[in-house]
């Protein structure tokens, strides 16, 4: 968990400046709860196989990357309308990892969209357990493993450390 910065010191969510900003520091409640609807759109595609649930579930993934909660019909429902009636005091975490995280499920999403127009119904199959099991495991425990990725890019030095400065006290718990 990170400190709450003195810009938000006070807000119920972060201050935001332009349609393209995404929130940092980030609920942690919030990014797990869009995990869960996560896991529940894969259950469905996977359960299902209807083509449009893989576009509403890439869609929210660029969307999520492009904007946070702001352009994504998920992360409405969890700010505007979950989060909200919730009694669960909230828990901050650094933005940047969670939209690097959130980038990750855009590329194996629109890639499962491209397997399915060519398809390739296995790597669909693939791809679409693989981010309902990382979904899974950021909803129930709170482990985000695009965090973890970040992280060490941020170590290794190929992310600046300028990028996420609160990222040096993450809580892996």
């Amino acid at each position: 968990m990170i400190e709450k910065p003195e810009a938000v010191s006070g807000a119920s969510a972060p201050m935001r400046t332009t349609l393209f900003d995404f929130p940092h520091p980030v609920d942690e409640v919030s990014a797990r709860l869009v995990a869960t609807g996560v896991v529940i759109t894969c259950s469905l595609y996977l359960a299902t196989r209807w083509p449009w649930v893989l576009v509403v579930l890439a869609w929210g993934f660029v969307a999520r990357v492009a904007t946070g909660p702001t352009l994504s019909p998920l992360g409405q429902l969890v700010t505007r309308v979950i989060r909200p009636r919730l009694a669960w005091s909230e828990r901050l975490a650094p933005g940047p990892p969670k939209r690097f995280a959130q980038g990750i499920g855009a590329a194996f999403s629109m890639s499962a969209l491209i397997a399915l127009a060519f398809d390739a119904d296995g790597v669909v199959l693939i791809l679409v357990s693989a981010l309902a099991g990382f979904a899974f495991l950021e909803a129930a425990a709170g482990f985000c493993a695009g965090c973890l990725v970040f992280r060490a890019l941020m170590r290794t030095g190929l992310v600046p450390e300028s990028t996420c400065e609160a990222c040096n006290n993450i809580n892996l718990s």
